[in-house]
């Protein structure tokens, strides 16, 4: 890691110098499934919390504690912040936690190894930086015998949960089967409190594209041409 020196801001207190540290090392995804997985999981947010603030990233650094290597969650969520307007920046590149002034309320690690250190190393790291919820999923098992995992920070220390309800942020987490980006298989969603899924740009517009024809159906029933009106 760049080693990383210290610079006066305006009120005299000491910060990171973002200049020096490594807000990218150009390492590609680990594999197709789980870039699949993570425009799914950012990608239905930004489709779905149209009037909500914040910030949803898959591979993206997070510097949380000064003179530490950044963590790097698959995905993370934080909430009223938002991507900066000059993101070319240098500061603006990763998740500074001193910059936005919070951690991210949520952080996933999706399980393709057993090399991550998911349950391990990670897992002691977010609940140090005081993320509220850490979701570990697991489809192949490498792990344990548990597909998914959800943990709640409670009193400092993180407790697993059998209840996928996120209550930070009014969001759960679920297992769902079917098809995205051409591609049928089991897949973690975000859902709300009554299960529905979160869905993604393609999903409302096939919804919506459902919805016309079956107008259009009803009008024809009734001798109506849809296409006159």
């Amino acid at each position: 890691m760049v080693e990383q020196v210290l610079i006066k801001d305006i009120d005299n207190c000491d910060i990171p110098d973002a200049n020096l540290l490594i807000t990218e090392d150009d390492t590609p995804v680990d594999n197709l499934a789980s870039a699949k997985q993570q425009r799914l999981l950012v990608g239905s947010l930004y489709s779905s919390l149209e009037n909500q603030v914040f910030l949803a990233e898959a591979n993206v650094g997070v510097y949380h504690t000064y003179g530490e290597r950044a963590i790097v969650p698959d995905v993370f969520v934080s909430f009223d912040v938002q991507t900066p307007q000059n993101w070319w920046e240098k500061q603006n590149r990763c998740y500074l936690v001193w910059k936005f002034g919070k951690v991210p309320e949520v952080a996933i690690e999706i399980v393709s190894n057993r090399e991550g250190e998911e349950l391990g190393k990670k897992l002691q790291i977010y609940e140090k930086m005081r993320v509220y919820h850490y979701v570990v999923y697991d489809p192949h098992l490498h792990l344990g015998d548990k597909v998914l995992t959800v943990y709640n920070l409670k009193a400092r220390r993180y407790v697993e949960t059998t209840d996928h309800w996120l209550e930070e942020i009014g969001l759960g987490v679920t297992l769902w089967q079917g098809e995205f980006e051409g591609r049928y298989d089991t897949w973690l969603r975000w859902c709300d409190h009554d299960g529905n899924v979160l869905m993604t740009g393609d999903e409302r517009a096939k919804k919506a594209e459902q919805r016309t024809q079956l107008l259009a159906e009803r009008l024809r029933a009734l001798g109506v041409d849809p296409d006159s009106i």
